[in-house]
């Protein structure tokens, strides 16, 4: 979720027509927290390496997702989890021509009945970037080499990473996860992700497909 993020588009004229249908859905909605075109085109990359399932916390009207969606080849699955239910119903206008895309309403720790996943993006819970939200397990969500994606920090600009005056802890056990090979990424003068690939080496991910 980016503040403003629905807004970084007005001099983005060239889009995917889905991921133009999600936007025009957010702003129909005034929905102004989409993901940033930065990180929507790393979202299209990510999802073109896929085979099987891909996921996405925080849904929201789906501009994310429809960046997945739009990059993720045939036979590949996506599920969306949004908690708000208006916005969970606007999202599912979005993908109602797409049997490959299903919207749940519900929190995001939905998101764990349906994996795992070659690719999950965390934008709306299970970050553990607040008290309230613990991080989600990649070692049980993600296949062997799978993809974690957490979005919004600012780029580093010392070791360790600080915010706010002190050191980012929630991006430091990211960047240290035992399961994962993290490495962040940045996309623009304020913005950066986080990619993790789940090691092949780490204990089995279930599989309920």
């Amino acid at each position: 979720m980016s503040i403003s993020g629905t807004d970084a588009y007005d001099n983005e004229p060239h889009l995917p027509p889905l991921v133009g249908r999600a936007l025009a859905a957010a702003r129909a909605h005034g929905f102004p927290y989409s993901c940033r075109p930065e990180q929507g085109r790393l979202l299209h990359a990510l999802a073109g390496g896929a085979r099987g399932r891909v996921g996405e916390t925080g849904t929201g009207c789906g501009v994310g997702l429809a960046w997945l969606a739009s990059g993720a080849r045939a036979g590949v699955r996506l599920i969306g989890v949004e908690r708000d239910p208006g916005r969970a119903r606007v999202a599912a206008e979005v993908f109602a021509d797409r049997p490959d895309v299903r919207i749940l309403h519900d929190d995001w720790r939905r998101i764990e009945d349906h994996g795992p996943y070659d690719v999950l993006v965390l934008d709306g819970g299970g970050t553990g970037k607040t008290p309230d939200d613990p991080p989600a397990d990649p070692a049980r969500l993600l296949t062997p080499g799978g993809r974690i994606v957490i979005d919004d920090f600012t780029p580093a600009t010392d070791w360790p990473p600080r915010h706010e005056g002190s050191v980012d802890r929630p991006r430091m056990e990211w960047l240290r996860h035992p399961a994962l090979d993290t490495i962040e990424i940045p996309l623009a003068a304020d913005l950066a992700t986080l990619v993790g690939t789940r090691h092949r080496t780490t204990g089995p991910a279930r599989d309920d497909r």
